[in-house]
C-alpha cells in the first residue's frame, strides 16, 4: 500500500500535466479548424474591458517602452473598381460588326471598341530541317549546309518542347502522364517512358549551370540554409518512400542559390556541402548545422521568424507572456520594413538597428530572463522561452552587421515551389530523380530571382548549350543570360 502511495504523482504534477494537455488541445484545434498564418494583431484592451472581457496579463512593471517615428508610407489611393486593360503586346484579331440598316450617305462619326480576351490550346508543329546536297565540281565532294546543334542529338524534342516540359513539371507542378494526356488530347501521342528520357536528357545538358552556380554560392561569405523533405519512391520495397531531403543554400547579397538533394536529414549533408566555407552562416535551431556553426571561421546567425512561431503557438496556452513577445518582435520588423522603404544601405542600415532594434533586445533578454523561471518548462510559453534563450546569441548577430537579414524567410520563399510541387506529383521516381529535381528548381528559382520568364530562358539555353564554350558557360547564368539573348 505504500509502494501504491509512493507512486501516485502529486498535485502539482496532475497540474502541469493537464496544462501541457490543455495547451496540446488548443494547437491541435487552430491546425485542424483555425488559421495557418502567422499574423499577429495586438489587442486592444480598453475596448476588450468594455466588452466585459478580462484584459491580456500585462509585461511586468519594470519594462520601458520604445516608440519611434517614421516617415508615413505612401499607399495606394482607393479608386472605383475598373478592369485592366489587356496587355498591348497580345496579337489583335479586328472583327468589324457594321450596323444591319444601309449606311450610304452617313457620315462615320466614331465607333465603340470592345476588347475579349480568348484563348485556343497549345498546338504542336514539325520544323523540317531540308538540306540542298551540292557535288562540287571536279569531284572535289560534296557540299551540304550544316545543321543547327539540337538538345538531344538524333532526337525529335525541340528546345521550346522540352522547355515547356520542365517548367510544366517543375514551375506548374503537373506530372508527366497528365502532360502525356494533354499532348494525346491534341493528337500527339509520345509515351511516358519517353518523356522521362527527355527530361533526364534534358537535366543532364543543364548540369555544368547547376554546378556553376553551386560555385558561386559557396564563394559567398553569408549565406542562408533551410531543409524541406520529398518522398522517393524505394527501390528495395515496392510501393513504399523513403523520406528524402531538398537542403537549399542561399546567398542574400548576389541574390543566388542552389538546391542539394540529400537521403536523409543527417548533419552529413551540410557538412559536406560547407567544408570550405567560411563567414555567416543563417539557419533555424536545428542541430544539423551545429558542427558548421562551431568551427571558428563561422558566424551562426539564427532566425528570428522560427523563434517568433513558438510564440505564436503559445498564444493558446498563454497569450498574456505571448503578445508581449510578439508585440516587441513586431517593432523590431518595423525596423526592417523602414530600412526597406527607404532603400537605405548597409552602413545606414546596421546604424538604425543599433539605435531601435538594440534596446528592443535588450528589454526583451531581461523579460526572457526573469520570465523563464516562471512558466512550466513542458508548456508552450515555457518552450517558446527556452528556445529564444538557447538561440539568442546567434538572434542578435544581425544588429551587428548591416549585411544580415533579422530571419531567414528569403531561402524559405524559394523552398515553397517544393512544397507546392509534392502535393501534386507526391513523390519522385527515385533517387536520381530527386536530384534532377534539384538542378531544376535551382535554375528555375535563380531565374524568378532575376525575374526573368522562364519559358523564354530555357528554351534559348537548351537552344545553345549544347556547342556554347565551356569557358563562357556563365554567359548562360540567369543572372548574366539577359546580356547574350539581346545580341
Amino acid at each position: 500500500m505504500s509502494q501504491v502511495l509512493e507512486n501516485k504523482p502529486s498535485y502539482q504534477d496532475l497540474e502541469a500535466e493537464n496544462f501541457r494537455l490543455r495547451a496540446e488541445i488548443a494547437t491541435l484545434k487552430r491546425l485542424i479548424f483555425g488559421q495557418k498564418r502567422e499574423r499577429f494583431i495586438p489587442a486592444d484592451t480598453e475596448q476588450m474591458e468594455l466588452a466585459g472581457f478580462e484584459s491580456a496579463k500585462e509585461a511586468p512593471a519594470d519594462t520601458e517602452e520604445i516608440t519611434y517615428t517614421r516617415p508615413k508610407r505612401k499607399g495606394k489611393q482607393a479608386k472605383a473598381p475598373s478592369r485592366q486593360p489587356l496587355p498591348a503586346a497580345l496579337p489583335r484579331k479586328e472583327i468589324i460588326i457594321e450596323p444591319d440598316e444601309d449606311t450610304a450617305g452617313m457620315k462615320k462619326i466614331g465607333e465603340e471598341v470592345t476588347e475579349e480576351l480568348e484563348y485556343e490550346p497549345a498546338k504542336f508543329w514539325v520544323n523540317r530541317y531540308i538540306r540542298p546536297k551540292y557535288a562540287r565540281p571536279g569531284d572535289q565532294g560534296i557540299a551540304i549546309g550544316f545543321l543547327p546543334s539540337r538538345p538531344i542529338e538524333k532526337g525529335i524534342p525541340g528546345p521550346g518542347l522540352l522547355s515547356h516540359m520542365l517548367i510544366s513539371k517543375y514551375i506548374d507542378h503537373l506530372p508527366l502522364y497528365r502532360q502525356q494526356q494533354q499532348f494525346l488530347r491534341i493528337g500527339v501521342e509520345i509515351p511516358e517512358s519517353t518523356l522521362c528520357g527527355w527530361v533526364k536528357r534534358s537535366a543532364r545538358l543543364l548540369s555544368p549551370l547547376y554546378e556553376r552556380l553551386k560555385d558561386q554560392v559557396l564563394s559567398s561569405d553569408y549565406l542562408q540554409a533551410d531543409e524541406t523533405p520529398i518522398r522517393v519512391l524505394d527501390p528495395m520495397k515496392s510501393g513504399t518512400t523513403h523520406q528524402g531531403y531538398y537542403w537549399v543554400y542561399y546567398d542574400p547579397i548576389d541574390r543566388a542559390g542552389f538546391f542539394d538533394y540529400q537521403k536523409g536529414r543527417s548533419r552529413a549533408g551540410p557538412n559536406r556541402i560547407l567544408q570550405d566555407f567560411k563567414g555567416c552562416l543563417q539557419t533555424d535551431g536545428y542541430k544539423g548545422y551545429d558542427e558548421i556553426t562551431r568551427q571558428k571561421t563561422v558566424t551562426g546567425v539564427g532566425c528570428m521568424s522560427h523563434a517568433r512561431r513558438y510564440f505564436v503557438e503559445a498564444r493558446s496556452a498563454d497569450a498574456g507572456r505571448a503578445d508581449w513577445m510578439l508585440s516587441e518582435i513586431q517593432k523590431l520588423y518595423a525596423t526592417e520594413r523602414r530600412s526597406r522603404d527607404e532603400n537605405l544601405s548597409f552602413d545606414q542600415r546596421l546604424k538604425l538597428r543599433q539605435e531601435e532594434a538594440l534596446p528592443v533586445l535588450e528589454a526583451m533578454k531581461a523579460w526572457l530572463d526573469r520570465e523563464s523561471i516562471q512558466v512550466l518548462p513542458k508548456s508552450a510559453p515555457g518552450k517558446a522561452i527556452a528556445y529564444m534563450l538557447s538561440q539568442w546569441s546567434r538572434l542578435t548577430v544581425y544588429v551587428t552587421d548591416g549585411r544580415l537579414e533579422i530571419d531567414n524567410n528569403l531561402v524559405e520563399n524559394a523552398i515553397r515551389p517544393v512544397a507546392v510541387g509534392r502535393k501534386n506529383y507526391l513523390f519522385a521516381g527515385s533517387h536520381g530523380g530527386a536530384r534532377q529535381a534539384a538542378l531544376i528548381y535551382t535554375l528555375m528559382a535563380n531565374a524568378r530571382l532575376h525575374k526573368i520568364e522562364p519559358f523564354s530562358y530555357l528554351r534559348d539555353v537548351l537552344s545553345r548549350i549544347s556547342d556554347y564554350p565551356y569557358k563562357k558557360i556563365d554567359d548562360l547564368l540567369p543572372a548574366n543570360w539577359k546580356n547574350i539573348s539581346l545580341k
